[in-house]
C-alpha cells in the first residue's frame, strides 16, 4: 500500500502544470433549487459557448518534455453546475444516511460553509447518493467543464519548454505559484471570494475542487497532436488558484498532495447536473410518487 501511494505521488509530481483560458459564455437564469437537506443548492446554467483550454497532463515529443497544447473546445449544450461548492451540511446529510464517510473533526458543519478535506472518492460517493435521493443525475465536472464554467477566474497556466534546460520550466512554475497569495487555511462562508461572470461563487478561492479528469501522459507528434495517451485514474485533476494533480484518496493536499510554491489549501467539490431525458423524467416522477 505504501509503495503504491508513493508511486501515485511521484507520478503526480512529474506532471507539468497547465491551466485553461476560458472565453466567457452567457449566463441564463440561475436560481434552480434543489438541496440535499433542504438548504437549497442553487444550480447555474451556463449557456453553450467556447473555451480555449490548455490540456491537462504531462506531454513529451521525441522523448523530450513538451508544452501542453492549447485546444479550442465548443460546448454545444448548456452546462448545469452548482453555484457553490457542496456545503458541509449537505455532505453531513449523506453521512447521516450512511452513504458517505464522516468529515474530519475540524470541519465546521454549516449550510454556508463548503465541505472540505474530502477525497475524490468522498465526492464521488456524495454525487451517487444525491442522484439516488433526487432522481437527477449528478456527477463531478470534467476539467474542461470546470474551465468553461470558471471563465476569467482561471487563466492560462501553460509554460514553454527549453529543450536545452528543462529545469527552467520547473523554476518558472515554482516562481509563478510562489507569487500567489495563499488563500488561508480557514474555510470561509459562501460568497467570500466573489462571483464570476457566469454566476458561480468562490472559484479560485481557498478551496480546490475535484474533477473527474484523470492524470494522463501524452506523446505528441511534430504537429502537436496526441499519438498515444496513458492515463492514471488514481491521480485526478483538481482546480483552484492553479491546476494541480492529487491522489484520489487524499483528503488534505497540504499533507499529501503535490504542488510547486503554494499548495492547495482545502479540497472540496461542486457537481454538474446532467440534463434529463424522458426516461429519467419518468423515473424521477415515480421516485417522487413513492415518497
Amino acid at each position: 500500500m505504501l509503495i503504491a501511494f508513493k508511486l501515485k505521488l511521484a507520478l503526480a509530481c512529474v506532471a507539468g502544470l497547465a491551466g485553461p483560458l476560458a472565453v466567457a459564455p452567457l449566463l441564463s437564469d440561475a436560481g434552480i433549487r434543489g438541496g440535499a437537506d433542504g438548504t437549497g443548492q442553487a444550480i447555474v446554467e451556463v449557456r453553450a459557448g467556447n473555451v480555449s483550454y490548455r490540456v491537462a497532463g504531462d506531454f513529451t515529443r521525441n522523448g523530450r518534455q513538451a508544452a501542453a497544447p492549447l485546444r479550442h473546445i465548443t460546448f454545444q449544450e448548456p452546462l448545469a453546475i452548482m453555484k457553490h461548492q457542496v456545503s458541509s451540511a449537505d455532505y453531513q446529510a449523506c453521512v447521516d444516511a450512511g452513504a458517505c464517510r464522516s468529515l474530519d473533526r475540524g470541519v465546521v458543519i454549516a449550510p454556508d460553509r463548503p465541505a472540505v478535506q474530502v477525497s475524490w472518492h468522498d465526492a464521488n460517493a456524495y454525487a451517487g447518493w444525491l442522484s439516488r435521493k433526487t432522481g437527477e443525475h449528478y456527477r463531478l465536472p470534467t476539467d474542461e467543464e470546470w474551465a468553461f464554467a470558471a471563465g476569467s477566474r482561471f487563466s492560462d497556466d501553460g509554460l514553454p519548454v527549453d529543450n536545452d534546460d528543462p529545469s527552467k520550466r520547473w523554476i518558472a512554475r515554482y516562481e509563478r505559484e510562489s507569487e500567489r497569495k495563499p488563500g488561508g487555511g480557514d474555510v470561509r462562508a459562501f460568497g467570500s471570494f466573489g462571483i464570476n461572470e457566469n454566476g458561480l461563487a468562490d472559484l479560485a478561492g481557498n478551496v480546490w475542487e475535484w474533477t473527474s479528469t484523470c492524470f494522463t501522459r501524452h506523446r505528441l507528434d511534430d504537429a502537436g497532436e496526441t499519438v498515444s495517451a496513458r492515463s492514471n485514474c488514481g491521480v485526478r485533476v483538481v482546480q483552484g488558484q492553479h491546476r494541480s494533480y492529487v491522489t484520489d484518496f487524499i483528503r488534505d493536499a497540504r499533507a499529501g498532495g503535490c504542488a510547486a510554491g503554494v499548495p492547495p489549501d482545502n479540497l472540496g467539490f461542486r457537481l454538474v447536473r446532467e440534463p434529463q431525458s424522458w426516461v429519467s423524467a419518468v423515473a424521477k416522477a415515480l421516485h417522487i410518487a413513492r415518497g
